[in-house]
């Protein structure tokens, strides 16, 4: 019996690209026999006519399935929702721009097969992107790595392959505010790397916003890290030695050298300056992690369906 491999393909606004992807997919399993595959686009509230294209391949092809969200929920949840809803022998996700190569996919089987239960990509080069969006991409990279138990490479990609019993594990995660790419990097495995070069977009505009972007990273890094919470106090300490001997400096040169030099009002100034910036920082990095305990305690769906086509046929 051959082997079954699911693709998840979050979707928002990529109505030209979903049949050209499908139609890459298609001929690239056509030359893998001994495989066979589902097509898992999840649509993530797109305003176009994005599931509308999902659900005429759908009836032309039962490969073809269709996830379409009631509301934009982001792409980390639409790429949970497609591993959920995956009945194959392994995941591969990807985007639905056409930037991560189809053809990479045997590369991916091939190491799947000699062992590898996660086969993660790292992009050399993104072309089409801004200077902006590559350097900032890079201390994203730079930070996390420093700060978080999970240390993943610069580079580093959704696009990748899962073995079924990684995406066994991955379906019972409970958190709301999560980072795929992490989540899987955390849980270990026999990995293996492949690098690649993003194509340039066919169709469309990049619609991950740099709002959305730093949304990510803040969530990535209280989401591996506990370093925010520490850097408060380390802070509180550095700030508390440096006010302590400030204070004392300005109290001995008023006392002993010259008593004009600091008024009262300027020794309290720099007191309270240096207190208020101590509970500030600290109360802003407590806040992070209280909301994400909020996210959790609510215990909201991660997504809501409205409407599918051949999931769980």
């Amino acid at each position: 019996m051959s082997k079954k491999i699911s693709i998840v393909a979050p979707v928002y606004n990529e109505e030209k690209n979903i049949p050209l992807l499908a139609k890459e997919i298609e001929g690239v399993f056509s030359a893998l026999p001994q495989y066979g595959y589902e097509l898992i686009f999840v649509n993530d509230g797109s305003t176009d006519n994005s599931f509308l294209e999902i659900y005429n391949l759908s009836q032309r092809d039962s490969r073809v399935r269709g996830i379409d969200f009631s509301r934009n929920f982001g792409k980390e949840p639409a790429t949970s929702a497609g591993c959920h809803h995956a009945q194959g022998d392994a995941v591969v996700t990807m985007d639905a721009d056409l930037q991560h190569p189809p053809e990479l996919i045997p590369k991916f089987l091939e190491l799947w097969e000699n062992g590898a239960e996660v086969v993660y990509t790292v992009r050399k080069e993104n072309k089409g992107a801004g200077w902006f969006k590559k350097l900032s991409s890079k201390i994203f990279y730079w930070l996390f790595n420093r700060v978080s138990e999970v240390k993943t490479e610069s580079g580093t990609t959704d696009f990748r392959l899962m073995d079924k019993k990684v995406i066994d594990i991955f379906r019972k995660f409970p958190e709301r505010e999560r980072m795929f790419r992490g989540m899987i990097d955390w849980m270990g495995y026999r990995r293996a790397k492949v690098e690649f070069v993003a194509r340039e977009r066919v169709n469309g505009i990049a619609t991950y916003s740099y709002r959305k972007l730093f949304g990510l990273a803040l969530n990535s890094l209280t989401s591996f890290s506990l370093l925010p919470l520490r850097m408060a106090g380390y802070l509180g300490i550095i700030i508390t030695l440096i006010s302590g001997l400030l204070l004392a400096a300005m109290l001995v040169t008023r006392w002993f050298i010259d008593p004009s030099m600091f008024t009262p009002i300027a020794i309290l100034g720099v007191s309270n300056m240096f207190l208020i910036g101590i509970v500030l920082i600290s109360l802003g990095f407590i806040a992070l992690y209280i909301a994400r305990i909020h996210g959790e305690v609510i215990n909201r769906p991660l997504y809501i369906i409205r409407e599918s086509v051949n999931i769980g046929e």
